[in-house]
């Protein structure tokens, strides 16, 4: 029988709680500890990461030297679905706050998106991606954010600022002219998409399967940066 076993804690800086990286018979399973002790992320499970970088990327894999960024790391597989639809040219720059997720993607976690932080295309700062994209005014043509639960922040509620009409501001500001926005969420909100508008997005809400194609299904937000 197959049961959880924990590898390792990391700390979430300025949070005071922590992630924990367990491993399940042979996937990996990042939960958060205590509080609400929910399941963040595992490795079999990855549709919908894969698809938020997927779907911008092809759409500004064809610009010159195209460069995108991405909130949070996970378990890899949104940077490693950015580096393989985004071209030979293209350069993925990944903001993650806990260090301790960097690590584990260096280790074994790693072996389960295919290492992408080995590919030579790949960034990766140890930041909060809001001071990463205000720090570039005009530096992404696509903006990747998986840092929370979506637009509620459930593991840092700093993240809220994300989400909030001041932080969308932010990512348009960060965005090149007809820049892209993709945010996951593990549900829709309508307010989101409202706000979205008011930041200056055409925005459409995607429906994408965790895994496969039936059951859970998650939310991922769309945005083109309006021209003007």
């Amino acid at each position: 029988m197959k049961r959880f076993v924990l590898l390792d804690t990391a700390v979430i800086p300025d949070n005071g709680g922590a992630l924990c990286l367990f491993e399940y018979g042979d996937d990996f399973v990042i939960k958060i500890q205590g509080g609400h002790g929910g399941q963040l992320m595992n490795t079999r499970m990855h549709g919908s990461e894969d698809a938020l970088a997927e779907i911008p990327c092809k759409k500004v894999a064809a610009r010159p030297n195209p460069r995108v960024l991405i909130g949070g790391l996970g378990m890899g597989f949104t940077l490693a679905s950015a580096l393989k639809h985004l071209g030979d040219n293209g350069t993925v720059v990944v903001a993650e706050l806990v260090p301790g997720v960097i690590e584990w993607n260096r280790g074994p976690l790693g072996e389960k998106s295919g290492n992408p932080l080995r590919d030579p295309r790949a960034e990766v700062v140890n930041a909060d991606v809001a001071k990463v994209l205000q720090a570039e005014p005009h530096g992404f043509d696509a903006i990747m954010l998986d840092v929370d639960n979506g637009p509620e922040g459930l593991t840092q509620e700093a993240n809220n600022w994300l989400y909030s009409l001041d932080g969308l501001n932010a990512c348009a500001q960060a965005l090149r002219p007809r820049g892209i926005l993709a945010v996951w969420s593990a549900s829709a909100d309508r307010a989101f998409s409202a706000r979205l508008n008011q930041a200056g997005f055409r925005a459409e809400e995607v429906k994408v399967f965790a895994h496969g194609n039936k059951g859970t299904r998650h939310t991922i937000w769309i945005a083109e940066k309006r021209q003007g």
